[in-house]
């Protein structure tokens, strides 16, 4: 069943990321869905329908070498404020500290817009390294 609430939407999106469970995100894309990643700086590559955007969060969903946490969200009726954590690796530096701003419609994500604190590149997954 799918959820229809902003923070209930919000609730398993992170879910998938945090327990590397891509599966959980299938209920919660909308058909017009305009994504923006994090990099390649200044913007972002942007991702448009349901299928793009989706493909794009099940494979970093899917990866066990890195570790996504949220820190802290904000609902505010169909908008959503995700500040977060990403390791992808074991040293002082191997992280980035983001921010993901999301609107909800109908119980489906239609909007997020990435940004994150970083000086360079950030070691995302691929769909050859989800397989591993």
């Amino acid at each position: 069943m799918r959820p229809h609430t902003t923070a209930a939407v919000i609730d398993r999106f992170n879910y998938a990321f945090v327990h590397h469970e891509p599966d959980a995100l299938d209920d919660l894309v909308g058909e017009d869905c305009v994504m923006e990643a994090i990099q390649p700086a200044p913007d972002g590559d942007r991702y448009e329908g349901r299928e793009a955007c989706l493909a794009f969060w099940r494979v970093l969903a899917a990866d066990r070498t890195t570790q996504f946490q949220p820190e802290d969200v904000a609902v505010a009726g169909d908008r959503a404020t995700i500040r977060w954590r990403y390791r992808f690796g074991d040293g002082p530096t191997d992280s980035v500290r983001g921010v993901n701003l999301m609107r909800v419609e109908d119980g489906l994500i239609v909007e997020a817009f990435g940004y994150s604190k970083t000086a360079g590149e950030v070691p995302l997954a691929t769909d050859s390294d989800a397989d591993t």
